[in-house]
């Protein structure tokens, strides 16, 4: 197992490279080497990308005081099933009722357990094209060959075609591997779905969170003007810049719902810059519908309290 700061071999990142641009490879490559060097000499600066990580070990001490810890725990496995209906203006006939499987910040190599459990609650479910908003790794830093093997046990259950994004979480250098399983990753980039002699079109944009290396005017480059068209961001932030792009309905994750909230669900902390609303289920901005999910897994405390998991089942219907 090699580390996630070896260099992959060239072939894949070359043709990567080709594929996104030479100047979007070498911001993302930079700045994942400067965080995994902060990382690793344990400076002061890299606390500020995850809030969390600075008290992580406080939140999991004050749990097991309070007698949370164990719950927090059985909670992280309590993977729901939600639905959402959403209306597309200029969906074609023939898209409504198709149905997008979302999964976002699976935080697959949390443990072979957690593993397990999704698969369990993916397996048998009806959906013509399965999503993913990014986090796939657990740790914003260091190896990713964990979450790999973990995505690739998953991916033997998701039905083909499959889509994804990047988040905060996770390294460039994970692209070829997950297309090689399967996964399709958008970097600032789009598709046109068919169905039924249909079109649609699906566009997914890199992390706008932690990265910023989101690019909404290459995304939308190939999609005609007023086409329906999805977006998959990994964090709800850039909504406004998503809506005035002409999108009608953003898919996306990274707040967790909070992970930790107080009772009826009220996040204490989402670390996003996004309006609190726009930190769980389904809203509305202007003419663009979105989503946010709260997750499948866990991240920086593998618990979760008045917050259960989710695997969402979005139904496309037209105006």
């Amino acid at each position: 197992m090699t580390d996630s700061r070896t260099p992959p071999p060239a072939a894949p990142l070359a043709a990567l490279e080709a594929r996104i641009g030479r100047t979007h490879m070498r911001q993302r490559l930079g700045i994942e080497g400067e965080t995994d060097a902060l990382m690793a000499d344990g400076s002061v600066p890299v606390v500020k990308r995850d809030p969390w990580l600075s008290t992580h070990r406080l939140i999991r001490a004050g749990l097991t005081l309070a007698g949370l810890r164990g719950r927090g725990r059985r909670n992280v496995l309590d993977i729901r099933q939600r639905h959402n209906d959403v209306t597309l203006a200029g969906l074609p006939a023939a898209f409504d009722g198709y149905t997008l499987l979302h999964l976002s910040d699976l935080h697959l190599d949390i443990d072979e357990a957690f593993v397990d459990h999704l698969i369990e609650r993916v397996q048998g479910l009806a959906y013509d094209l399965c999503v993913m908003t990014g986090d796939f790794r657990f740790r914003s830093f260091g190896p990713h060959q964990a979450a790999l093997h973990a995505l690739g046990r998953l991916m033997a259950h998701i039905g083909q075609p499959a889509y994804a994004v990047l988040g905060n979480h996770d390294s460039i250098r994970m692209v070829p591997a997950m297309e090689s399983m399967g996964v399709r990753v958008l970097l600032n980039e789009s598709v046109g779905l068919q169905h039924a002699g249909a079109r649609l079109h699906l566009a997914g944009i890199d992390d706008a969170h932690y990265f910023r290396t989101h690019n909404l005017h290459k995304a939308v480059e190939a999609i005609e003007p007023d086409a329906p068209a999805i977006l998959l961001s990994h964090t709800p932030e850039p909504y406004r810049l998503a809506a005035h792009s002409g999108f009608g309905l953003m898919l996306c994750g990274h707040t967790h719902g909070g992970q930790i909230c107080l009772p009826g669900g009220i996040p204490i902390l989402t670390d996003s810059r996004a309006p609190r609303r726009f930190a769980r289920g389904a809203w509305q901005y202007r003419q663009m519908a979105g989503y946010t999910s709260v997750g499948c897994g866990a991240s920086i405390v593998d618990v979760r309290l008045n917050c259960p998991p989710e695997v969402t089942l979005h139904r496309l219907r037209t105006a």
